[in-house]
């Protein structure tokens, strides 16, 4: 299958899909086929505080029609901020749009875990990723933090690295979410915190929702 990614939003997570497929690909000793086209990350992420869906879906479908001109036979969209409009656009895409969020859901339900907590832009965290999760309570960033959280999260995003003063950030609201809240692992709510927690390093159990996606594209693509 040639896969379609919409990237740019931002330029860490589009790395973070493009290594993680090519060395998915490499290890099943199969061809990838592959076209990335570009969205800006400013702009998700003032249409997503605005909760302005109308306008990114049609960011995504203006994407999404060079990718299928480009042979793309499906449409993934590299960014978690960037699936506050998902529903929307699945609608009315004209490739199948491989969502992350049932993707997370089930991994959270086949590890039984019943309190998981959440970093990643406010949107994300406020509503629980998007009120995706059924079989676990989703737990954010108590009072400033979670603010604290979005700002670092949005800074290391457009940058595409992150700061000594950011990685704090975000351990002192994983610290506090495992030690007050009490959470069993944290969902890592924005692909951009592969950053912060390379996979399989961190010193805490994760949720890594980047990586899970990634994985079903892989077992679609495959199938």
């Amino acid at each position: 299958m040639h896969i379609g990614l919409i990237g740019g939003i931002g330029p860490a997570a589009t790395d973070f899909y493009y290594r993680r497929l090519i060395a998915a690909f490499a290890a099943r000793a199969q061809p990838l086929e592959l076209t990335i086209v570009h969205a800006d990350t400013p702009t998700l992420l003032r249409h997503q505080a605005a909760d302005d869906r109308d306008a990114q879906v049609a960011i995504y479908l203006r994407l999404t029609k060079r990718l299928a001109a480009a042979g793309a036979e499906c449409v993934v969209v590299t960014s978690i901020a960037g699936h506050f409009c998902i529903a929307e656009f699945a609608a009315v895409s004209p490739l199948p749009v491989i969502s992350l969020l049932p993707v997370v859901d089930a991994a959270i339900q086949a590890r039984g875990l019943t309190r998981v907590g959440v970093l990643g832009t406010r949107l994300v965290m406020a509503t629980r990723l998007y009120d995706a999760v059924r079989t676990a309570t989703v737990i954010p960033p108590a009072g400033s933090a979670l603010d604290s959280v979005h700002d670092a999260y949005v800074r290391m995003a457009a940058a595409g690295i992150v700061t000594a003063a950011e990685r704090t950030v975000f351990d002192a609201a994983v610290r506090e979410l495992l030690d007050e809240a009490h959470v069993e692992a944290i969902l890592l709510g924005g692909t951009d915190l592969a950053l912060v927690y390379r996979d399989g390093e961190a010193a805490f159990p994760v949720v890594d929702a980047a990586a899970l996606h990634v994985d079903a594209i892989v077992a679609r693509a495959c199938a």
